[in-house]
């Protein structure tokens, strides 16, 4: 396995993928770490965005507080996985941001990036709320031209850190 695309972001699932990791037989040569910024937050109309539209949208927003916190929330986000996939002794780790709809973006990194294998949390959602608002993790793992491995959040009783670690705070 050459190169492994991760997608993070600030949930308990996405903080499972370091285990994921920590159990892979071979590391690969590469790993990508991948935070998708979602602009409108818990809205459900990003989904329906044309590509002009989505443009348009991306490009209001630049220069805003707005932006500014998610660009921040961010690089909060992507240097807590950069440090602890470089202290497994990776020889390469990138980090990459994208904006938009979540399942999208990966997918097209994925694309781009000739990866060999995806790795994604997964956020628990059931019912309802994930017949609503939908599930990143699935969608991608539904569409991938390459293997998927979804980490599965801990039930809520059972909640542990990182490797011993107090789970970090991104906000």
């Amino acid at each position: 396995m050459e190169k492994v695309l991760i997608a993070v972001d600030d949930t308990k699932g996405s903080k499972n993928v370091l285990d994921v990791f920590s159990n892979l037989v071979k590391p690969p040569r590469e790993v990508l770490i991948l935070h998708v910024q979602k602009l409108e937050g818990k809205s459900l109309m990003i989904d329906m965005l044309s590509d002009h539209e989505l443009a348009t949208l991306k490009e209001s927003l630049e220069g805003t507080e707005y932006k500014e916190k998610l660009d921040r929330q961010t690089e909060k986000i992507l240097n807590y996985y950069r440090k602890e996939f470089e202290n497994t002794g990776l020889v390469s780790v990138r980090t990459l941001k994208r904006e938009g709809i979540p399942s999208d973006e990966i997918l097209k990194v994925a694309e781009e990036e000739s990866v060999d294998l995806i790795v994604v949390g997964g956020n628990g959602k059931r019912g309802l709320n994930r017949l609503i608002t939908g599930c990143v993790s699935k969608y991608v793992e539904r569409n991938a031209s390459v293997p998927v491995i979804v980490e599965k959040p801990e039930p809520k009783e059972a909640v542990r850190g990182i490797k011993g670690a107090v789970a970090p705070q991104f906000s």
